[in-house]
Parts: C-alpha cells; structure tokens; sequence
C-alpha cells in the first residue's frame, strides 16, 4: 500500500502555487484535494484560473420538496418494467403451449446460449459508461416479448398488402427479404425510442444507443430462436439433425444479426440524443431505420442462395460483422477522448487535478487506480468516483451544447436542468475522493499501529569463568 501525498487544497489567495507540495509515489492515483466551497458561491474554487469564472457561478439549489423532481418518471418506469416482464412471461408461456413443454425447454436452453454471447458482448461494450440495470432489464423484456407480439400482429396486416402487389412473387421470399426487415426493424426500434423518452438523462451518446438497441435485439433474437428451433425440431420429427442445423446457423453462426441490424438504428439515435433535441433523434430515428433495415433484408436474402449460403457467408457477412467491431472499438475510444476532453474543463477551477484526469479517462488509469483502492478495500468507492466522474464529463458535453439556446427554447430547459445535475455530480465526486482518502489515511493507520514488528533487543549473558 502506497502514500497518495498530501491532500491540503491550495491557498486562495496563491492560486499559482502547485496544488501538491510533492509528487506521490509511483502507483498511486493523485487526487486534487477535496473541496468543500459551494459552487453557488461567489468564489467556486479555483475561479482565479477558470478561463470563463461567470460558468461556475451556479443558481443556489432549489429548495427540498417532499416529492422530488423526476418521481413520476421514476414511477413510470416501473410501472412499464412490471407490465413489458408480464407480456414476456406471458409470450413464452403461450408458445410453450404451442409447441411443447419438453420442446419448449429444449429450445429455450439451446436460446440461452446465443443470448449469453450477446449479453455478455454489450456488458463489455458498456464497460465505460454502464447503462442502468432496470433500464437494460426494460429493453430485454421489450425485445422478448412487445416486440415479438407487435411483430405478429402487424405482420399479418403487412404481408397481405405486400403480396397483393406482386401476386407472382414467392410468399417465403417477400416475408423474409421485405416484410420481416420492415416490421421488426420497426417493432425494435419502437423500444430504443421509448428507452430515449424514459432515459434521457443516462441515453447520451452512440455507445448508449448501441448497448440499448443490442439488448431489445439480443431479447428479440432469444424469442425468435426459440420459434425457429421448435419449429425445427417439429419438422425433422424429433430428429436431431434439423435442429443442430439450424442452431448453428443462428446460434453459432449469427449470435449477432439482430444486434448489428437494430444496433445500427441505436447508434444514429444515440449521436442525435448527444448533439440534439427530440426533432434530431426524431429524424436520426427515421434515418436509422434504412441500414437496419437493409442489413437485415441481405441477411435473409443470403440463407435463399442454397448451396452457396457458406459461400456467401464468408463474402457478406464476415466482413460485415468485421465492420461491425471495429465501429465497436472506435466509438469505446471516442467515449474515452470525450471524457478525457470534457474532465479537462474541470481541472483550471480546481475539481480535478491535472493527474487525476487519465486516471479517470483511460482504461490503463482507471486499472491501476482500482488496483490502488482495493489494496485498503476501497474498490467499490473507487468505482463510484469514476462512474461519477464519467457522468460529470458527459454533462459537461451536454452543456456546452445547449449552451446557445435561446432563451425559453428546449436547449435552454436542458441547458438549465444539466446544470444542476453538474453540480450534483460534482459535489459527489467530491464526497466519492474524500471517503477515498478518509479510508486510505484509516487503512495506513491501523497499518502503522497494528502491523509494525516489535524488535526487542537480545538479552547477552556473560561467559562464565
């Protein structure tokens, strides 16, 4: 366990001097002190160096109010959760009944392995800026049960429509290229746009809209396995052959398609939902349907080319998923520049230190400060302080923004309620540092008490006559 150094804030009235007498010693985070100055004041701290000082003069806190802002949305939330869980647990009991209870398992463990891949892929996408479980729980429970029975009802309405065009065509071949892309794509996307209404304040960037998309598609997907492995196994009379066929294809082979056809939609709504209101995620909405879409379309074209499906395979969909991972990788990098970027900011008034920044905004950093914390068990509040800090950068983001609203326009009202939520962040990330050091002084105290060794000097006697 390492001594992080002093913690003394700077004098006010020397705001030159370097904050840290010394440097701390190697593997050790090093923290800015923490400050107990409201912002609301007339001197934030640190305002002498703060190139624009009028920003950090925050409103004074609204007063307490036994019901805060943002209960009834909270509420809502809740109440949908409850209700999307009911229509999923109620979808898979009615195809249980359909095909079989015993079938039903079966399939339902074999869709459990494709779903794990997919899951346990968008938890590491989402390493940096983890979404809310209840808000991941909402779109799983869309994916698996609204938006497959949304997918039944209105399909059975599209396809009519469809075929009354080309009466020539082959049913197979029009519900698999056209109307399965347009109705699911549609059905999928509904719940990444609800998500954006319910979760404005945690659904800030592409990464987020990927992570949401990716589970109500991963959800969809665990549904529709089930359907496509019953029906499988239905087919080739309890044979095994046909269902092994068929959950490699989509279990194996294809873990992903639905993810990368809907994530593809939640990546444009996510950029919308950082640069713009509701009109540009509106819009980025409709744009992001047409790649959904038509990736959707290919795949499903692909499994008709028979004997050159593995052929086509290799061509199309490799090279697709490749594409895939790599946007994957750099939009993981822009989130870390952004944050790096956006906690500068913060650093000339003095909530962070210019050493505390790519601890917070680099995997590298935010591994070896996590090391530091757990050597006094304090991970767990090493983790709030970044989570916090990652929250705060991407507030900031938010606000400069909205910052040229007009008055009285929708930037303004979110430029005004992200202020507060800053102030909030900040003061947390200041109590998240000062339970750190409290807990690291406490930890080198009972250290120095407790396990120094006690040498006792040897007792010589002297040699006898």
């Amino acid at each position: 366990m390492t001594d992080p150094g002093p913690w003394q804030s700077t004098p006010a009235d020397t705001p030159s001097h370097p904050p840290y007498p010394r440097t701390p010693p190697s593997g050790a985070p090093h923290f800015a002190a923490a400050h107990t100055v409201d912002p609301a004041g007339p001197h934030p701290p640190g305002s002498a160096l703060s190139p624009s000082p009028e920003y950090w003069s925050h409103p004074a806190p609204a007063p307490h109010n036994k019901r805060p802002k943002g209960t009834g949305l909270k509420v809502t939330n809740i109440i949908l959760l409850c209700v999307l869980a009911l229509v999923t647990v109620g979808t898979l009991a009615v195809f249980a009944l359909s095909i079989g209870a015993s079938v039903f398992l079966i399939c339902g463990a074999l869709a459990l392995i494709p779903l794990a891949i997919c899951v346990l892929t968008l938890v590491w996408v989402d390493r940096w800026e983890p979404e809310p479980t209840t808000a991941l729980l909402f779109g799983f429970c869309w994916g698996a049960g609204m938006a497959v029975v949304t997918t039944l009802v209105v399909g059975s309405w599209v396809q009519p429509l469809l075929m009354a065009g080309n009466a020539q065509a082959d049913p197979d071949v029009v519900g698999a290229v056209i109307q399965a892309p347009l109705v699911e794509e549609v059905c999928k996307g509904a719940g990444v746009l609800l998500l954006f209404f319910l979760r404005r304040r945690t659904f800030d960037g592409p990464v987020d809209g990927l992570v949401y998309a990716g589970i109500i598609a991963a959800g969809f997907a665990f549904t529709e396995n089930i359907l496509y492995f019953g029906q499988a196994l239905r087919d080739s009379d309890d044979a095994a052959g046909g269902l092994l066929a068929i959950f490699v294809v989509r279990g194996l082979m294809s873990p992903f398609a639905h993810v990368m056809f809907t994530g593809a939609l939640g990546v444009c709504v996510g950029y919308a939902a950082r640069y713009g209101g509701t009109p540009l995620v509106l819009g980025a909405w409709v744009l992001g349907l047409v790649p959904a879409m038509l990736l959707h379309g290919l795949w499903n074209a692909v499994t008709f080319v028979g004997d050159s499906f593995v052929l086509m395979y290799l061509v199309l969909q490799v090279p697709i998923f490749a594409l895939f991972i790599t946007g994957i990788l750099l939009l993981r990098r822009s989130e870390a520049r952004l944050t790096r970027r956006r906690l500068s900011d913060y650093v000339p008034p003095g909530w962070f230190s210019q050493q505390e920044v790519p601890m917070l905004a680099s995997g590298a950093g935010r591994r070896r400060a996590l090391h530091w914390a757990r050597t006094f068990g304090a991970g767990s509040t090493m983790k709030e302080f970044i989570r916090v800090a990652t929250r705060l950068a991407f507030t900031r983001n938010r606000l400069l923004v909205d910052a040229k609203g007009a008055p009285g326009s929708a930037a303004a009202a979110r430029f005004a309620r992200a202020r507060v939520q800053e102030l909030a962040l900040l003061n947390a990330a200041t109590a998240a540092r000062s339970d750190l050091l409290g807990r690291h002084s406490a930890a080198v105290y009972q250290a120095r008490t407790f396990q120094a060794p006690t040498i006792q000097a040897p007792t010589i006697q002297a040699p006898g006559p």
